[in-house]
């Protein structure tokens, strides 16, 4: 059959056993990190982005898809994360040049 994937928000539940899974802007992230920037007298206005390194942006597994995703996927995706955080592998950002070259 055909699966899904959600976007901006864990959209898993909306079909379960249907969504393979979920890019998740982690918007709650974001928020915290302003708030304690308030808090801490550090807070600077204008563009903030938060990647994986960051934690602005992951993936949903929970038990609505867990039965589609193998533990080898799972080891294979978080590998990636691992990697893309050490700067192993380059994620091209397609604003710099409005291009994407995949």
């Amino acid at each position: 059959g055909k699966l899904g994937i959600g976007v901006d928000s864990n959209q898993n539940g909306l079909q379960p056993g249907k969504v393979l899974t979920s890019m998740m802007k982690r918007v709650d992230v974001a928020v915290y990190n302003a708030f304690m920037d308030g808090k801490n007298g550090t807070f600077k206005g204008g563009l903030q982005n938060l990647g994986l390194k960051e934690g602005g942006v992951d993936y949903a597994m929970d038990d609505n898809n867990k039965a589609l995703v193998t533990d080898e996927m799972k080891a294979a995706v978080e590998k990636a994360k691992a990697d893309i955080i050490a700067g192993k592998v380059e994620v091209h950002d397609y604003t710099a040049d409005n291009k994407c070259p995949y």
